[in-house]
C-alpha cells in the first residue's frame, strides 16, 4: 500500500457538520430499542413513554400507627368527656396495612387510650384523616417517565411499584476499537526491548465509550499487515455502531487506516486544523462511522471526546452533558498557531478571589497531563496564544468544589511534596498540586500572587546560606513563613556498581561521561554552577551541561535507562531506582508558606502534616534526609 498524506488541515467545526450530516443522511441516528428486564435497566435510556400497570397504593391503606375508626362514631369525644369505642367499631392498625371498607379514618396511636373496655379517645376523627387512598402515589396508566430519560434508582423502584417488570429502552451503541501497530504490546513487563510500546489506548478510550453509555469490543492488537487489518476492519463493521481505529492515522510508512477506509466506504476527513489531535481521520463504511485516532494518548483521547462522544450520545438520543465553564487568569504565556484550533490542559486552583490555570505538559504523548488535568482551555485559530495574566475560558473535567480545596505549591522537586500530597488527601481531604520549576520558578510565582506555597532551596553563594537572602530581597512586600522540610543530601547519581568509576566533580569533564543537567533557576542548578565555580571547573568542559531535566526522580531514570552516566541529584531519588550515589553535598530544602494566602485552617493543616511523624517515617525511609529541622520555622515576616 501506498504512504498516507495529509489530506488537508479541515477546521474543526466545518469536520463536525460534515460528519454529523453524512451520518445523518445514512439514517444514522434513528433510535433502536430493546425490552429488557427492569431490574437491569439501571442507567438506561427509556425508548419511549412507560406507562403504571397498578395503582399506588393500590388499597385504601392506613398512613399512620393507630385505629382505625368510623369518623362519625368518634364525633361525641371531647377532653371533658372522652369516648370508648368498643372492639367492633375500631381496628389496630400499623402504617400501610390495609383499612377495611366500614372505616374512614386513623386516630394516631399516641392519641388513643387502650384499656380493657376498649380505645378511649378525646377528640373525634376528621373523615380521611391519616388514609391514603388508592393511587395516591400513582394511578394506573399514569405516565411514570418519558421516553429520553435516564433510568435511575428512583424511577426503578417507581416502575416495580407500578408493576412494570421489562422496560423499552434505547439500544445501547456498540464501540468497536482496533488497536493497531507492530510495536504495540499488551501491559509489558519492566524488560521490555527498547521501541515496544504499552498498548493502553484502546482501554482508555474503552473507559470513555461506557461513561457515555455505550457498550464496547476491543479486538486483539494488530500489527500494521494491510491484510490483517482489512480483516479486522471488516469484522468491525459486521458488528458495530461506531468503529474506532487506534494509530495508523498519520503519514508514516505503517500508517494504513485512510486508505482502507476510502478503498471500503467513504473517507470524509484525513487532517484537522487542531492541536493536538492534528491526523484525525474520519470514514463512513456501510452507513457505520470510522474515527481513526492518532496514537499519542492526548491526541486520541481528544479526537474520540470531540467527535465520538456528541455522536454517542445523539444515538442514544439524549444531548451530551455540557461542562462547566470557568474564567480563569493564565499562570504563564502559552503559544499556539494561528492556523489551528489549540487545547492547552490546565491545573486550577482558587488563590483568594480569582481562578488560576497552570497549563501543564503539552507532549501528545504525556499521559500524565490526562491525570492530572482540571481544565481545557481553548485557543481558536487566528488567536496567537494567550499572555500570562490574560483570562481565558475553561472547561471543566473535574468538580468545581474539589479545585476550590485545592492547594498550589510551585518551586522545587522533592519527595517530600508527593508524600505532603498524599498525606494532606488522606487525613484532611485536601488537594495538592504541585509543578515542578525550580527554586527561582516558584519565588516568582510566589511574588506573582499564584501559589499557596513553594519548595526552595537556593543556596547564596556569598554566605553558603540557604533561602532567606532570595526571600529578604525578593519577598519583602508579602507576608510569609519559611519552614524546613529537611536538610538532604545532594550528590552524582551513576549506575550501579559505578562503572566509569566517578568519584568528583572533576569526572564529569572526561569526554565518555554524559552528564544531565537541571533547569536553569532550579536550586540544584544553581548549586551545581557553586561546585563548579569552586572547583574552577568551566561548564562546556563537561559533556551534556546545557541539556535538562526538571526533577531528581527524572535524571535518575535518564541514568538507570542509559540516556546519560550521572547527573546531581538528592539521594532519595537514587535509592528510588536502585541507583548508586556520590555524596557532594548537604543542603536545606524549605517551604515558603504564604499564610494570606492559605487561610488559617489549611495552614494550620499543612504545618501539623509537617511536623507530624506520618511524613517523618516516609522521609526517613526514602533515605538522604536528615530531620532535625523539619517543621521549625527559619524565619518569618509579618506586615
Amino acid at each position: 500500500m501506498k504512504r498516507n498524506i495529509y489530506i488537508e488541515n479541515k477546521p474543526l467545526e466545518d469536520a463536525r457538520e460534515l460528519f454529523a450530516s453524512r451520518l445523518e443522511a445514512c439514517g444514522y441516528f434513528e433510535p433502536k430499542a430493546e425490552e429488557i428486564p427492569t431490574l437491569e435497566a439501571y442507567n438506561r435510556i427509556s425508548a419511549s413513554a412507560i406507562y403504571a400497570r397498578r395503582s399506588a397504593p393500590h388499597y385504601v391503606a392506613s398512613a399512620m400507627d393507630g385505629i382505625a375508626v368510623a369518623a362519625v362514631e368518634t364525633e361525641s369525644a371531647n377532653d371533658y368527656s372522652p369516648l370508648t369505642l368498643s372492639s367492633d367499631q375500631y381496628l389496630e392498625v400499623d402504617t400501610g396495612d390495609y383499612v377495611p371498607p366500614q372505616f374512614d379514618s386513623v386516630i394516631m396511636i399516641e392519641e388513643v387510650n387502650l384499656t380493657e373496655e376498649g380505645a378511649r379517645i378525646i377528640k373525634p376523627a376528621v373523615p380521611w384523616q391519616h388514609i391514603r387512598s388508592i393511587g395516591e402515589d400513582l394511578v394506573a396508566r399514569d405516565m411514570i417517565v418519558p421516553s429520553g430519560i435516564k433510568l435511575g434508582p428512583y424511577e426503578i423502584a417507581s416502575l416495580l411499584t407500578a408493576a412494570i417488570e421489562r422496560v423499552a429502552v434505547v439500544k445501547k451503541p456498540l464501540v468497536y476499537i482496533i488497536p493497531t501497530g507492530s510495536e504495540l504490546v499488551e501491559r509489558g513487563s519492566l524488560d521490555m526491548a527498547p521501541g515496544e510500546i504499552v498498548e493502553s489506548n484502546s482501554y482508555m478510550l474503552a473507559g470513555l465509550a461506557r461513561e457515555w453509555g455505550a457498550q464496547v469490543i476491543r479486538h486483539d492488537i494488530v500489527p500494521d499487515e494491510p491484510s490483517l487489518l482489512t480483516g479486522a476492519l471488516q469484522e468491525a463493521v459486521a458488528q458495530a455502531d461506531l468503529i474506532v481505529m487506534c494509530s495508523g492515522s498519520s503519514a508514516g510508512r505503517e500508517d494504513y487506516t485512510a486508505e482502507l477506509i476510502e478503498q471500503r466506504g467513504e473517507l470524509l476527513v484525513h487532517g484537522l486544523a487542531m492541536r493536538p489531535g492534528k491526523p484525525a481521520i474520519l470514514g463512513i463504511i456501510d452507513g457505520k462511522p470510522v474515527i481513526g485516532v492518532p496514537g499519542y494518548p492526548i491526541s486520541a483521547q481528544l479526537v474520540f471526546n470531540l467527535f465520538a462522544r456528541p455522536l454517542l450520545y445523539r444515538k442514544q438520543g439524549i444531548p451530551a452533558p455540557e461542562p462547566e465553564t470557568v474564567e480563569a487568569l493564565m499562570a504563564r504565556k502559552v503559544a499556539s498557531h494561528m492556523g489551528v484550533d489549540e487545547f492547552i490542559y490546565v491545573n486550577l486552583a482558587r488563590i483568594q478571589d480569582k481562578y488560576i490555570a497552570f497549563p501543564l505538559n503539552r507532549g501528545a504523548g504525556i499521559t500524565t497531563s490526562l491525570v492530572k488535568a482540571d481544565g481545557v482551555a481553548l485557543l481558536p485559530r487566528g488567536q496567537e496564544g494567550c499572555q500570562a495574566g490574560e483570562i481565558s475560558p475553561v472547561k471543566l473535567m473535574r468538580s468545581r468544589g474539589i479545585i476550590d480545596k485545592t492547594i498550589v505549591a510551585i518551586g522545587s522537586h522533592d519527595l517530600s511534596i508527593d508524600f505532603l500530597t498524599d498525606l494532606l488527601a488522606r487525613n484532611h481531604s485536601l488537594r495538592l498540586i504541585s509543578t515542578n520549576v525550580g527554586s527561582m520558578g516558584g519565588l516568582m510565582a510566589m511574588m506573582r500572587g499564584e501559589v499557596h506555597f513553594a519548595g526552595i532551596h537556593l543556596l547564596d553563594p556569598a554566605t553558603g546560606e540557604y533561602n532567606l537572602s532570595y526571600l529578604e530581597r525578593f519577598m519583602c512586600g508579602k507576608s510569609w513563613l519559611l519552614v524546613n522540610l529537611a536538610i538532604r543530601e545532594q550528590g552524582l547519581i551513576v549506575k550501579k556498581g559505578n562503572p566509569l568509576g566517578i568519584k568528583s566533580l572533576a569526572d564529569l569533564t572526561r569526554k565518555e561521561v554524559r552528564y544531565i543537567n537541571r533547569q536553569k533557576g532550579s536550586g540544584t542548578r544553581i548549586l551545581f554552577d557553586y561546585l563548579l565555580g569552586r572547583e574552577k571547573i568551566a561548564s562546556p568542559a563537561i559533556n551534556g551541561y546545557n541539556r535538562e531535566e526538571y526533577t531528581h526522580l527524572a535524571v535518575a531514570a535518564a541514568v538507570k535507562n542509559n540516556a546519560c552516566d550521572t547527573g546531581l541529584g538528592i539521594y532519595a531519588s537514587a535509592r528510588a531506582m536502585d541507583l548508586d550515589f556520590i555524596p557532594i553535598a548537604e543542603e536545606m530544602y524549605d517551604v515558603c508558606l504564604l499564610p494570606e494566602v492559605l487561610g488559617d485552617k489549611r495552614l494550620e493543616y499543612l504545618l501539623e502534616t509537617i511536623r507530624g511523624s506520618e511524613l517523618g517515617t516516609l522521609l526517613q525511609k526514602a533515605g538522604g534526609y536528615n530531620l532535625k529541622l523539619t517543621g521549625q520555622i527559619r524565619a518569618a515576616n509579618s506586615l
